[in-house]
C-alpha cells in the first residue's frame, strides 16, 4: 500500500515532527531532489522521514559544514561533491548525504 505525498505534506510532516532538521527552503530542495531522482531513475522512493533525518544534513554555509568535517580534508565545495551528494539551495546553503 502506497500513499503519494506532495510538497505540502512533506514539509508539514517535518515541521510538525522534526522542526529542527531542515529549513523551509531546505525541505523544498530536498523534496525536489527526491522527485528528480524518481523521474530520472523511474524508481519510486518510500517516504521514510526518520531515515531522511539520519542520512541528510543541512548546512547554512561551509562554515557550518566545518563544524562537523575537517576543512583541510574538504577545502572547497568541489571536494565535498567528490565525496557525497550535495543539494545546493539559496546563496550558500546546501544539504549533503552524511558520510
Amino acid at each position: 500500500m502506497k500513499t503519494t505525498i506532495n510538497i505540502y505534506d512533506f514539509r508539514t510532516w517535518f515541521e510538525n515532527n522534526r522542526p529542527n532538521n531542515f529549513s523551509y527552503s531546505g525541505l523544498t530542495a530536498l523534496f525536489e531532489y527526491f522527485e528528480e531522482y524518481e523521474h530520472s531513475t523511474g524508481e519510486s522512493i518510500e517516504f521514510d522521514p526518520i531515515s531522511i533525518c539520519c542520512e541528510y544534513t543541512e548546512y547554512e554555509n561551509l562554515k557550518g559544514f566545518y563544524q562537523d568535517y575537517d576543512e583541510e580534508d574538504f577545502p572547497t565545495m568541489q571536494s565535498i561533491e567528490e565525496n557525497t551528494q550535495v543539494i545546493p539551495f539559496g546563496k550558500e546553503s546546501f544539504i549533503i548525504i552524511q558520510f
